[in-house]
């Protein structure tokens, strides 16, 4: 898309005369970039691993360091790619409370380790830009009355009505400061007191993220997550989610990064319903390109309900709409578990409030915990399921069907159309980190536990009979199957079968190859007619 087109979004989000001015420095910032080149090409079917930055500790190495050998070690050969959550300087909120877009944390490593990793891997990084630290340089210097960083963080009356306003979280809307001079100001802090939001009313914050975005490019990222991306723009009198601005100023960044860096693939983080979600992937007629992927929030919560309860109907009648909305140019990331754990508000509509309780009920009773959101009533509603995926996967059943639950759920997520992410801690069939929850106060860190004992897990990892190796060893062997076929293509087409409930059975096809894969998420043997009968949690390739 050309400056022409980058003019035209910027004066539906600016007036006039400033967005000829921020057009008019944004294409000679453009026109002078220069960048590093991704590594290699896409692969037909990718999988990424999803990955703490630190998330693997040594004396001897940085993380990040030690990063790069365990997908060098236990992964290699089955994971294209890794998503290394945010590695910059942060306050709170695991990494995503971000004080500096522009540094990498000392603790974790360098850019050279970053670099590194990029050389043989596709990195994804994370863009935390609708908020950034409170105790970061930018928001530092805007207390402080720096001309620089006037405007750069969005306040508000605190008797102004905000009661539209979506929140995601229990807390206040609005966090109170002193700044330079005494006086109390009033900053939206969407996520937490700490996570002040950018004001992207002021053209110097787009600038500023656009600039940090390219740098990213240059650094080796051949994809980036737009986190919260739904919150950019705020309108105290709307929603604040989802705003028309929110959508030109991604297309926007789209059109930037095509420009500096094509080839670079940008996703987009909504943890909403999927109506909403997919709202990102600009599938009108406009084209206007937005995002190439979203993330595919339903999934893990219809795919934990069905292996849970046997019933495969909702996840069956959604899966059916799916193909209509994978082509050139737009696909979805899958998963299951995230280092944020099971979002719940994107089965909304998909699944009852009856089906939804089941699923709290059974991550509370093996071990889990159940975040909440504010409703405007004042009432709260649920809205993540913290627990790891293997935990939630033991509820009623032993060790042995857990390890079966688990890997059936991953088949399904890795049949899907679409770039397929595996979090750390379900390629190794982690359990809650009750220790480190009760430590920090924060459900989600149940779901983020740290290695700090290398030897200990690559003991465990060599060990045949163990949990590890009998759930890692069960992701090669999928992994592997579906890299056989080019019918598994990220934007290849997919069907819905139809087969007895509790089957999970989906046909893809590719420039004229074909598979089919076939998941029992129930603990009974089924008959599929045409292909016999498939044991209590049984995978099908049929390539």
């Amino acid at each position: 898309m050309s400056a022409t087109y980058r003019l035209e979004l910027l004066n539906r989000v600016y007036p006039p005369e400033v967005a000829a001015a921020v057009s008019t420095r944004l294409e000679i910032a453009l026109q002078a970039t220069t960048f590093r080149p991704p590594a290699g090409t896409t692969p037909d079917a990718p999988v990424w691993l999803i990955s703490y930055p630190d998330q693997f500790q040594s004396d001897e190495r940085s993380p990040l360091i030690e990063l790069g050998r365990f997908i060098d070690g236990p992964l290699s050969g089955l994971v294209d790619g890794v998503h290394i959550l945010p590695f910059y300087p942060w306050s709170s909120d695991g990494g995503f409370s971000v004080k500096d877009y522009d540094r990498v944390e000392p603790a974790y490593g360098s850019w050279a380790d970053i670099e590194s990793i990029a050389a043989t891997n596709q990195v994804m990084f994370d863009a935390v830009i609708n908020h950034m630290s409170t105790e970061g340089d930018w928001f530092q210097k805007f207390l402080a009355g720096d001309e620089e960083f006037r405007g750069f963080f969005r306040t508000a009356d605190p008797e102004a009505d905000t009661s539209s306003v979506v929140r995601p979280r229990t807390h206040p809307l609005l966090t109170p400061f002193r700044n330079g001079v005494g006086e109390t100001i009033h900053v939206w802090t969407t996520f937490s007191a700490d996570q002040a939001d950018l004001d992207y009313a002021n053209p110097e914050v787009l600038l500023r993220v656009i600039s940090s975005l390219i740098d990213y490019v240059r650094h080796g990222a051949t994809a980036i997550r737009l986190d919260a991306i739904g919150f950019l723009w705020k309108d105290e009198a709307t929603t604040s989610i989802h705003l028309p601005q929110t959508h030109d100023v991604i297309k926007l960044i789209r059109s930037a990064l095509d420009d500096v860096a094509p080839g670079t693939i940008l996703i987009s983080e909504t943890n909403v319903p999927h109506e909403e979600n997919i709202s990102y992937l600009a599938l009108d007629t406009s084209n206007e390109p937005e995002v190439e992927a979203v993330y595919q929030f339903p999934l893990a919560t219809l795919v934990a309900h069905a292996v849970l309860t046997g019933d495969t109907t909702a996840l069956v009648r959604w899966a059916k709409g799916i193909d209509e909305l994978v082509g050139p140019g737009h696909s979805f990331l899958n998963f299951l578990a995230s280092h944020d754990g099971i979002g719940v508000r994107p089965a909304e509509g998909l699944l009852d409030p009856e089906a939804i309780q089941v699923l709290a009920t059974a991550c509370q009773e093996s071990g889990g915990k159940i975040s909440y959101r504010s409703l405007p009533d004042g009432s709260e509603t649920p809205y993540e399921l913290n627990t790891t995926w293997f935990d939630l996967m033991t509820h009623g059943v032993d060790e042995a069907t857990a390890i079966k639950r688990h890997l059936a759920t991953h088949a399904v997520m890795l049949a899907l159309p679409g770039i397929a992410a595996i979090y750390v801690h379900s390629f190794v069939g982690s359990s809650n980190d009750r220790d480190a929850m009760i430590a920090s106060g924060h459900n989600r860190d149940l779901n983020r536990r740290r290695f700090t004992d290398l030897d200990a897990l690559h003991a465990k990892l060599s060990t045949p009979a163990g949990r590890e190796r009998q759930v890692l060893d069960g992701l090669r062997a999928l992994i592997a199957a579906r890299n056989t076929s080019l019918a598994f293509h990220t934007e290849g087409q997919s069907t819905i079968l139809d087969a007895p409930n509790g089957v999970f059975a989906i046909q893809r096809d590719h420039d004229g190859h074909r598979a089919i894969c076939l998941v029992n998420l129930s603990e009974e043997r089924v008959e599929v007619p045409g292909h016999g009968e498939l044991d209590p949690l049984q995978t099908l390739f049929v390539l």
